[in-house]
């Protein structure tokens, strides 16, 4: 087949748009071949069983899917009943990006709370623990957090661990959105279960698509009291792939070794480098301190529709002139440098 992009072409807007690390592509290719058993009854996804707990503690238990989206809902409806309810950040994924799947295919109602920098405390959490006992009100059962958050915030080791004492204390389960969780890591300089496991995540969704797989995603269940029904959940939200092995074969490519680790200290090192590339620029701002791989400014007026003539990126809040620029895996010194410079042209600067 022909190519019919502008392989050339670069963009800021999504950790999503990058293709397939090379190193992915080729595990796909060595599990192909042969048969093996369908729904996960293959040896790749017994194998990532193993990688898994490695990284999250022995009993970790990993459930591939799909999709993020799906993670989330398979994730959050295993924590609770019909009547339950998810405490969440407004900003988080689950509530603005997921066309409503988490209360509509998940059945599951979300209390949302403002917050300054996309992370829940047990402060903010407070506002919509209540009311347990209450036939009137959707029971609050869970908790969800994202780590690195949508704003590119990170929870420590230490309010992760704060938050789950909250929500264990009032009979809540902790729920982590892990997208981007290996860009998390990176930027702590800590293994995954510090800030999951050890510090009391019940479960969690772990991202591999926007760390260079072609499109993997799990739910890794923490704890015991966590993940009830899975099995079952998963093939009635259709997160159940028959040919499992070529989803597990790309998580075993990034969290077997370290590519999960170089993919997003790469990411990371870019956004670094183009916020200290435009952060001197006259009219230039910042929303939010730059801790993973996103970085949101603030730009004056007409800059935004200026730059996005050669790089594609998106309006964050277009009433405040805020765009994301992301950053990923195949993000070159060379994309960052001529990126920052379209933006220094269209500043005047």
């Amino acid at each position: 087949m022909q190519t019919l992009h502008d392989s050339d072409r670069r963009g800021f807007a999504s950790d999503n748009y990058s293709g397939v690390h090379p190193e992915v592509l080729d595990a796909i290719v060595a599990a192909n071949g042969g048969h093996q058993t369908a729904y996960g009854a293959d040896d790749y996804t017994a194998h990532l069983q193993r990688v898994v707990r490695g990284h999250f503690g022995e009993q970790a238990a990993v459930f591939p899917v799909f999709n993020g989206t799906g993670a989330n809902v398979v994730a959050l409806q295993s924590l609770l009943p019909r009547w339950g309810a998810v405490i969440a950040a407004k900003s988080a994924h689950i509530n603005v990006d997921e066309g409503g799947a988490p209360e509509r295919v998940g059945g599951m109602k979300l209390l949302t709370v403002d917050t300054p920098d996309g992370k829940l405390t047990p402060e903010l959490v407070e506002q919509e623990a209540w009311g347990w006992g209450d036939e009137h009100r959707a029971q609050p059962l869970a908790v969800s957090i994202t780590q690195s958050t949508e704003l590119g915030t990170l929870y420590t080791a230490d309010e992760i661990r704060a938050l789950a004492d909250h929500a264990h204390e009032r009979g809540m389960l902790l729920h982590l959105d892990g997208a981007r969780l290996s860009n998390a890591a990176v930027a702590l300089g800590q293994p995954f279960r510090a800030f999951t496991t050890d510090a009391g995540v019940d479960i969690l969704s772990l991202g591999g698509t926007k760390n260079g797989a072609m499109g993997a995603e799990a739910v890794v269940v923490l704890s015991a009291r966590a993940g009830e029904g899975f099995v079952y959940l998963r093939k009635l939200n259709m997160q159940l792939a028959s040919k499992m092995r070529f989803i597990s074969a790309q998580l075993i490519a990034l969290f077997e070794g370290d590519l999960w680790e170089r993919n997003a200290a790469h990411a990371n090192a870019m956004a670094a480098r183009l916020r200290a590339a435009v952060e001197q620029l006259p009219g230039v701002e910042f929303a939010y301190p730059t801790q993973s791989n996103g970085v949101f400014a603030r730009l004056p007026e007409g800059v935004a529709d200026a730059v996005r003539d050669a790089f594609f990126f998106y309006d964050w809040n277009a009433s405040a002139r805020e765009v994301r620029w992301m950053c990923t895996w195949d993000t070159t010194e060379a994309d960052v440098d001529a990126f920052a410079a379209a933006v220094r042209q269209a500043v005047g600067a």
